[in-house]
């Protein structure tokens, strides 16, 4: 098991600390430090983060405004230099809460909460989709396991805490409970592709690209995000006909 960790602090110190303590714990994975929450946004962008140590009193945007702003917020540790901000952190359901300086037992305890919350919403979210190796997924949806052809699958839509998956048939669209991340990991990566944050899609249905967004089979139009464009690009580059 690796939990994939973000530190976040606009102290120099602090965050070197935060860092140094995540990697000592063999089960967190440091993925990336940053100086403030707009840096930790883009980076979260682009790539999966399962947990963030978080500093509160950040300027431009400080950790709980953050927080609140994240469609899916992963697991939250709140650290800060004032008691006061404690009761904070149950609004924005954060597992821990570390009051600055602290030790690194302090820290083991909050990364041992950490590790059971996920370890909680993974056993969950195994009932919601499962993959078998001859196309076809199973997701859970309504009390039962509906089996699914890959093949079949326009585009994924991501809505907070669920996903919409939308057919090139005429099936109707099934939403489960389960994150764009563990469905991304799924699907075969020569068909699927991550276009915007909230889409992903079949490029055996893209009838067309533009600069802004994706055309699929059935009228459908989806926008590109900026920070999926440049691998969009290259796909299209390799795929292109030239002189």
């Amino acid at each position: 098991m690796s939990i994939r960790c973000l530190a976040i602090d606009d102290e120099p110190l602090a965050l070197r600390q935060l860092a140094q303590y995540i990697e000592k714990i063999h089960y967190l994975e440091l993925v990336g430090q940053c100086h403030s929450a707009l840096d930790a946004q883009q980076l979260m962008e682009r790539e999966h983060i399962d947990a963030i140590f978080i500093d509160i009193n950040m300027p431009d945007l400080n950790g709980l405004q953050f927080i609140r702003s994240l469609e899916q917020p992963p697991i939250v540790v709140l650290t800060t230099a004032y008691s006061e901000y404690a009761l904070d952190g149950y609004k924005v359901n954060a597992v821990d809460y570390l009051l600055k300086p602290f030790s690194f037992d302090e820290f083991n305890q909050a990364a041992g909460k950490v590790k059971r919350q996920y370890e909680l919403t993974h056993s969950l979210a195994t009932d919601d989709i499962s993959t078998r190796h001859d196309g076809n997924l199973f997701v859970k949806t309504e009390h039962r396991h509906v089996k699914i052809s890959v093949a079949d699958i326009l585009y994924i839509e991501g809505m907070s805490e669920y996903v919409k998956i939308h057919f090139c048939n005429d099936t109707h669209a099934l939403t489960i409970l389960t994150s764009m991340k563990k469905l991304e990991d799924l699907l075969p990566p020569a068909t699927f592709m991550r276009i915007h944050r909230s889409y992903i899609v079949n490029l055996n249905h893209v009838t067309e690209v533009n600069k802004s967004r994706v055309a699929l089979v059935g009228d459908v139009s989806l926008p590109i995000g900026d920070l999926y464009r440049d691998v969009l690009r290259q796909y299209l580059d390799s795929h292109t006909l030239s002189k």
